[in-house]
C-alpha cells in the first residue's frame, strides 16, 4: 500500500515538473524559440516589464523621450486596460508594446488553455487600444510551461542577458548602476521594471530605478553608446548569451 501511495504522489509530481521546470530549463538552455541577445548588433536594448503604471511609466516615457531612445514594453493586459492613454502614447512614441499575459501570473500555474488565453487576451487589448498586433512576447519571471512555444507561436520571444533586480529599491540605490554599467554592447538585452506592484516587489522601486536609470543614460550618451530601436530586435540570426 506504500508503495501505491508513493506512486500516486510521485507521478503528479513528476509531471508537473516535466510540464514546468524541465520545459523552462529546456528552452532557456537551448534558446528554442526564444531571442537572448541582438544577433549582430552593437549596442543594448532596453525592455521594461510589469506596466503600465499610471505613476511611473510616463515618467519614464519622458525619460527615454528627452534621450531620443524607443524601448520594447512588456505590458500586463489588465494594466494596459486601465491606462489606456499611456499605451496609446508607448506607440505614438515609437515603442514597441510587447505581451506579459494578461495578468502577472507564471506560467508555472496555468493550464495549456489558460496560457494561450492569458496571452492572446493582453494581444487583443494591445491591438484594440493601438490598432496594431503586438510583435513580441515576454513570459512573467521568464518561466516556460509545454504549451508556452505553441501559445506564444505567432510572437516572437524575447528574453535577456541581463535581468537587473531592479524591483528592490536597495538594489537601486546599491547596484544597480554598477550592473547598469557592466552591460556589454554586443546586442546585450537589459530588463527593468516600470511597476513595483508585483509580489517580493517594492512599490516605490520604479522611482528609484527611473533616477540611476537617467544617470546611466547620461553617462551611455558621453561614451558613444548606442540603444537598439525595437524594430532590429526582430532581426533574425544565431542567439547567444546567457540568462542570468
Amino acid at each position: 500500500m506504500k508503495r501505491w501511495g508513493l506512486i500516486f504522489i510521485a507521478v503528479p509530481v513528476l509531471l508537473y515538473s516535466l510540464y514546468t521546470y524541465a520545459a523552462t530549463l529546456f528552452i532557456r538552455i537551448t534558446s528554442v524559440g526564444i531571442r537572448k541577445k541582438v544577433s549582430g548588433r552593437e549596442g543594448i536594448a532596453l525592455t521594461f516589464d510589469d506596466g503600465p503604471n499610471r505613476l511611473y511609466t510616463p515618467l519614464l516615457l519622458d525619460l527615454l523621450s528627452r534621450y531620443h531612445i524607443r524601448a520594447v514594453f512588456f505590458v500586463v493586459g489588465k494594466h494596459a486596460e486601465q491606462n489606456t492613454e499611456i499605451i496609446k502614447r508607448m506607440h505614438e512614441e515609437g515603442h514597441s508594446i510587447g505581451i506579459h499575459h494578461y495578468d502577472h501570473v507564471s506560467t508555472w500555474r496555468l493550464t495549456p488553455e489558460q496560457t494561450y488565453q492569458q496571452i492572446s487576451r493582453t494581444a487583443e487589448v494591445i491591438k484594440r487600444i493601438t490598432g496594431s498586433d503586438p510583435i513580441f512576447y515576454r513570459p512573467p519571471w521568464g518561466r516556460f510551461n509545454l504549451a508556452t512555444p505553441f501559445a506564444s507561436h505567432p510572437y516572437t520571444t524575447i528574453m535577456w542577458t541581463h535581468i537587473l533586480g531592479d524591483w528592490k529599491i536597495r538594489t537601486c540605490n546599491g547596484k544597480l548602476a554598477e550592473r547598469l554599467r557592466d552591460i556589454g554592447m554586443d546586442g546585450s538585452i537589459a530588463v527593468l521594471h516600470d511597476d513595483g506592484g508585483n509580489r517580493g516587489a517594492d512599490d516605490e522601486a520604479p522611482a528609484h530605478m527611473l533616477h540611476v536609470l537617467e544617470s546611466y543614460i547620461q553617462e551611455a550618451r558621453a561614451k558613444g553608446i548606442r540603444f537598439i530601436p525595437p524594430e532590429e530586435l526582430t532581426v533574425k540570426g544565431q542567439e547567444h548569451g546567457h540568462v542570468h
